[in-house]
């Protein structure tokens, strides 16, 4: 793996140092909810962030606590899994692995769970399925590696893959640890409602699997996982949402509870995995998941606004400056094409949210290396100011960004370096 060597101010922050600067030390010592704080407002993180060049990523401390604390109360006492696809800063993560109620880490990519774990951390569960055979045997050549990560698998040719890769580095004593990925999407008259994931549906499905995993030596089944897309990633602001989730729910709880008590029967399991920010409230009920995971309620992501059952603060933004006026009404910022990933769509564009009035024009939407915002009547918007935008997913931002500034109101506390900042891209 290739190192890189950071400017000094760049360096990532230490674990400890992390947790101070994000406004964590208190939550990491008591399970007690603190006391809300007054929301810093636009105007006075603006002075925070004085003299530093656009664009640039702020993170709002006391947002960002508050997220934390709010998540974990949601929860009410299941453990929380960090997905470090909505985080993407190894001192973030850090930090939030400190405060009681979290433990371990869902990651994307077997190159990054090698690398978190190489950094500290030795909880990590890829959350995707790896063929990339190099790395694999890296993996499993390393015993530290390989008793900290969990690689994901949901079909015969991945337990094959891995079978050969362990037979390849001669057979090592240590097992790779494997997770079986359940598919939590709902189905009825003949529609898929969820991910395109794995082919794990029913009960008999997920003993078969997991008979094929427990017969090959070279594996050590030790958890399940399943992703309920439909009612963690999909908002609730319209009613037939609401009725699906109502209709999913029940079905899921069941229908996931059958699986991994047929499965028990086969073998002990570390855990069982469930889902996300979305759905923390109905995932907590079913008596089968062990853990949930969340990611996007920490930064707060504008997706999430539109959710009934819960509300996150917005803790992070990116600031761009107002560099034209092209026309009365009108107002161009240096850069701002920073769109979702997802099917396109209007939700998959940054929203400005300050100044008030601006809107993003629905010919250009957020441009290549620059974005033109019509400006309200009643509002005035000049050049050299500043437009903060939220984006819609909340660790994608990060992949813009080497570092997020952290602000607590009219204060700079520092900054934390994100995974680009560290010269990584999964």
């Amino acid at each position: 793996m290739t190192e890189h060597t950071l400017p000094a101010h760049r360096q990532p922050a230490t674990p400890d140092a992390a947790t101070e600067l994000l406004g964590l030390s208190d939550l990491a010592t008591t399970s007690d909810t603190p006391s809300a704080q007054q929301r810093s407002g636009f105007a006075e993180m603006g002075r925070a962030i004085t003299g530093f060049s656009a664009p640039l990523g702020v993170l709002d401390r006391r947002a960002f606590t508050t997220n934390v604390a709010t998540l974990r109360n949601r929860a009410d006492g299941i453990p929380l899994r960090v997905a470090s696809k909505s985080v993407r800063s190894v001192p973030v993560l850090h930090a939030v692995l400190r405060v009681p109620g979290f433990q371990g880490v869902l990651a994307y990519s077997l190159r990054e769970a090698i690398w978190l774990v190489r950094d500290g951390l030795d909880d990590v569960v890829v959350a995707y399925p790896s063929v990339d055979t190099a790395v694999l045997t890296e993996l499993i050549s390393d015993q530290t590696l390989s008793d900290a990560i969990t690689l994901m698998v949901d079909h015969p040719d991945h337990l094959g893959l891995l079978a050969s890769v362990h037979r390849q580095a001669g057979s090592p004593t240590h097992r790779f640890r494997v997770c079986l990925d359940l598919d939590c999407s709902y189905r009825f008259a003949g529609l898929h409602l969820g991910t395109r994931r794995s082919p794990i549906h029913h009960r008999q499905q997920a003993v078969n699997a997991a008979r094929a995993v427990i017969a090959t030596p070279a594996l050590n089944l030790v958890g399940i996982m399943g992703y309920e897309a439909q009612v963690a990633g999909v908002n609730d602001t319209s009613p037939a949402v609401r009725m699906l989730k109502k209709l999913s729910v029940p079905e899921l709880t069941a229908r996931r509870g059958e699986a991994v008590s047929a499965i028990g029967e086969l073998t002990e399991l570390e855990f069982v995995n469930g889902g996300g920010t979305g759905s923390v409230e109905s995932t907590r009920i079913d008596p089968s998941v062990t853990e949930i995971t969340v990611g996007s309620g920490l930064y707060a992501s504008h997706y999430f606004d539109h959710y009934t059952t819960f509300t996150q603060r917005p803790a992070t933004y990116f600031v761009l400056d107002i560099t034209r006026i092209p026309a009365p009404g009108y107002v161009t910022a240096a850069g701002g094409g920073w769109i979702a990933s997802g099917a396109p769509g209007p939700d998959r564009l940054p929203v400005p949210v300050y100044p008030d009035g601006l809107r993003l024009t629905s010919r250009e939407g957020a441009g290549e290396v620059q974005t033109p915002m019509t400006v309200a009547a009643g509002h005035q918007v000049g050049i050299g100011d500043r437009v903060w935008m939220r984006h819609t997913k909340a660790g994608e931002l990060c992949e813009h960004l080497n570092e997020l500034h952290v602000v607590d109101g009219a204060d700079h506390l520092g900054v934390v370096t994100t995974y680009r900042g560290e010269g990584q891209v999964w």
